[in-house]
């Protein structure tokens, strides 16, 4: 076999002078890469002769997936820190290149313990890890009706000191926090975490259409796994899904698992809100490893046929989702393979004003399917 393969006639979803580009690679090493068929001038004789020549003329170049929720996984899990090595491997092996570390409900004192363990990790570029650009708080301040697989003793009702005190542990970091808006007096807390920039999702909450309504036109701008851990669309009580679809500036969370949502609901999520869906893992520290027990947080779970579940109920307690499984279960479920690409890279890194990497891609085949990992 060829050392090296040149990829021809390849679309790239980030807009280009020319439709199409192409790429010389030698396992995940891109060695060059141009557009158009600039590769007939640019590329030696010898470099010719040395690779394999495909045209992927149905295949798409994107950059390097953001994973704006996750929690973990090659066993580790993100309360863990700072041995999270495992997790962000198991990510970065799998295309994601930007990651925001979640934190489930504890105390507030555990969840600081945990961002200042992370900080020296920050913005560390591993070759084969993803890189962890900052912290996403899913808790404490949810909705006991809606908890999910939170601890129940470990949730409390917002308030901005509290929310500051998180804020001064990150450094600046915290770059998103769920938040149930019915449990947050006044919308205070939310109004703080506009002032200081923190991305305010809606989830775990019990909202009704216009209490969630209220809280986006108050500045929250994503609504946390959509469909997951709030109240369903209904034809009479429409709820926070409704509430996120009639705000267009809000980004509506996905994980595209299968389980979680089924496939003809991500389908009915892309086409309510085009162009802003934001394919999410909400992985636990079982990505990328066997069945087995585990834990999130405080709880015990037992994860089996690769659904995590907290042990002895139904429950489901995240995923073990990839950001390029979640991609090639969108495209099985009939999203076009352009829309579910953007929806695991420009999508979710401008829901929280990321930059997307500059120097690693994703080479997905036809049906999605990630073929490739390719780093400059």
């Amino acid at each position: 076999m060829p050392r090296t393969i040149l990829f021809h006639s390849l679309p790239h979803l980030t807009p280009q002078s020319s439709p199409t580009v192409w790429v010389l690679v030698e396992g995940e090493r891109l060695l060059a890469m141009g557009e158009g068929e600039s590769w007939r001038e640019e590329l030696t004789a010898d470099q010719l002769a040395s690779a394999q020549v495909r045209e992927a003329g149905n295949w798409l170049l994107a950059p390097g997936f953001t994973d704006i929720h996750c929690h973990g996984g090659g066993g580790t899990a993100f309360e863990d820190a700072p041995d999270v090595a495992p997790a962000l491997r198991v990510h970065g092996q799998a295309g994601t290149s930007t990651l925001v570390a979640s934190l489930v409900s504890n105390p507030l004192e555990q969840m600081q313990a945990s961002m200042s363990q992370l900080l020296p990790l920050m913005d560390q570029k591993v070759p084969g890890q993803a890189r962890l650009v900052g912290f996403h708080a899913e808790g404490p301040f949810i909705s006991p009706a809606h908890k999910g697989a939170h601890a129940p003793e470990a949730l409390r009702a917002p308030t901005p000191d509290a929310l500051e005190q998180l804020w001064e542990a990150s450094e600046g970091r915290l770059l998103q926090i769920t938040l149930a808006p019915e449990t947050d007096p006044g919308l205070a807390t939310l109004q703080r975490c506009v002032e200081l920039g923190i991305k305010v999702a809606v989830g775990h909450t019990d909202a009704t259409y216009d209490q969630a309504k209220a809280a986006f036109n108050e500045g929250a701008s994503l609504l946390t796994h959509t469909f997951n851990a709030m109240r369903p669309l209904h034809h009479r009580q429409p709820g926070p899904v409704a509430a996120a679809v009639d705000s267009p500036h809000v980004t509506l969370e996905v994980i595209c698992d299968g389980i979680h949502v089924h496939g003809p609901m991500v389908r009915a999520a892309f086409a309510l809100a085009p162009g802003r869906i934001a394919l999410v893992t909400d992985a636990m520290a079982a990505a990328g490893c066997a069945d087995g027990p585990y834990r999130l947080g405080s709880l015990a779970v037992e994860v089996q046929d690769s659904v995590a579940r907290i042990r002895g109920t139904e429950t489901i307690a995240g995923s073990t989702l990839t950001l390029a499984r979640a991609v090639e279960r969108a495209v099985a479920f009939g999203v076009p393979l352009g829309e579910a690409a953007r929806a695991a890279t420009s999508v979710p890194a401008t829901a929280l004003g990321l930059a997307e990497p500059a120097d690693s891609y994703a080479l997905l085949g036809p049906d999605g399917s990630l073929q490739g990992v390719l780093r400059g």
